[in-house]
């Protein structure tokens, strides 16, 4: 038998939505749908042969990596997972292959949280349902300045978008262009002049060892008592203490954050109790496309791993077969 595991299936739909059928009649499916400790995977996934995982959900550490000794195959939603030490991985011969995403769904998430956050959205909702009829006076976007950080594929369009209400948009980057800002409709400001000016300040950067902690203390100081901060890149980028305390202090209008340093975030997160944040639970990447998407490609890369043909291969040159054979591989 050729073992899957699925982790992280909240949604339920790896089933559904993968072409499993395709597949040699020795596969067999085991889809988890819950979060798991690194005990419950290795115990949950100790004879698997290829893993399915989230963009970051799951963290496979080299310490975890080495509990799974049948593991071969690694299948991560987009074509990068920080949460998979990918060189641990590939010097234990496993094969870690990704599956391709749009920028469009997390690009309309951060309008969902920026127009939410404006219009004040959420408290109207909860006024309403809690018998009242007191409308909230919300903000109108055009005419005022919104701050891109990053304008890669996600921040373009968030900027673009943001031309379209009619709002002056400014970006800044590490490694910033004035010619990359005028593509997306923005101008290349400084770091210090996007925060001290935005209305609206919206992350899209990568989370690295350069880009770690970009929001502080410091920066969060910097910004007008009426703007607001959205992040739904990744909940490293900012300073988490720093923001509870500029919230609850009323030094920054309020926020709308999809990711957070620490995710499933915990039932008691000071996040949880602040009116003035609006959050959602890592939904950026998460709609009916995205997942048909991620799942019919996995499918096809674990039949190309099990024909010794992998494709979409994270962190080893493509066609190089792992050290770790398929089943069938094994089995000559």
């Amino acid at each position: 038998m050729v073992n899957v595991t699925v982790l992280d299936d909240y949604q339920r739909v790896a089933r559904e939505f993968g072409p499993w059928r395709r597949l040699p009649d020795e596969v067999d499916l085991r889809v988890i749908t819950r979060h798991l400790t690194a005990d419950e995977v290795v115990e949950a996934a100790d004879d698997a042969d290829a893993l399915f995982v989230m963009r970051e959900q799951t963290p496979l550490s080299a310490a975890l990596l080495n509990r799974l000794p049948r593991l071969g195959l690694i299948v991560t939603k987009g074509m990068w997972n920080r949460a998979i030490d990918v060189d641990a991985a590939t010097r234990l011969g496993i094969t870690v292959t990704g599956t391709t995403s749009s920028s469009a769904a997390t690009a309309e998430l951060t309008w969902a949280l920026i127009l939410n956050v404006a219009r004040r959205v959420s408290e109207g909702d909860r006024g309403m349902r809690g018998g009242e009829w007191s409308p909230v006076l919300g903000r109108e976007l055009e005419g005022r300045t919104l701050g891109v950080v990053g304008l890669g594929a996600v921040g373009g369009r968030v900027a673009r978008i943001g031309g379209a209400f009619g709002m002056d948009v400014v970006a800044w980057s590490q490694r910033m262009t004035a010619d990359r800002a005028a593509d997306a409709g923005a101008r290349a400001v400084s770091k210090e002049e996007l925060f001290r000016h935005a209305d609206i300040v919206t992350l899209h950067v990568q989370l690295s060892s350069r880009t770690r902690g970009l929001v502080g203390a410091a920066e969060l100081a910097s910004m007008r008592e009426t703007a607001y901060l959205i992040n739904t890149a990744r909940g490293g980028l900012v300073d988490e203490t720093a923001l509870i305390d500029a919230l609850r202090a009323g030094r920054l209008a309020g926020a709308g954050l999809d990711v957070y340093s620490r995710e499933p975030l915990p039932a008691d997160h000071p996040f949880r109790a602040l009116g003035n944040a609006v959050l959602t639970p890592h939904l950026g990447y998460l709609t009916e496309e995205g997942y048909r998407r991620h799942f019919e490609e996995g499918v096809e890369n674990l039949a190309q791993w099990l024909r010794g043909q992998p494709v979409r291969v994270i962190g080893t040159p493509s066609g190089v077969v792992a050290r770790r054979p398929s089943p069938q591989a094994r089995s000559l």
